[in-house]
């Protein structure tokens, strides 16, 4: 399992857009992701789950995942959030 913690910098958090390219992104990866914020935990390759989360600029999250690329998957999925612009 690996984990990492980061503040979404991103201008408009993740709704619509930016929401489904970073769901297509975790998509990509075998393992199983998720991101957690407070005492809630979702699965970040659901749009659903994602999108429920209120997630805005300035929120701190926790992204976890387990299996086998799970190192590259938290990577670039931190990229994402932590770009201004994506």
């Amino acid at each position: 399992m690996y984990t990492e913690k980061h503040v979404v910098k991103c201008e408009s958090g993740l709704y619509n857009r930016q929401a489904t390219f970073f769901i297509q992104k975790a998509n990509e990866f075998k393992c199983s992701i998720w991101i957690e914020n407070d005492d809630r935990k979702i699965n970040a390759k659901s749009p659903l789950g994602v999108l429920s989360m209120g997630i805005t600029k300035g929120t701190t999250v926790n992204l976890i995942a387990d299996g086998e690329d799970e190192k590259e998957a938290v990577e670039s999925l931190s990229q994402m959030l932590t770009n201004e612009v994506f």
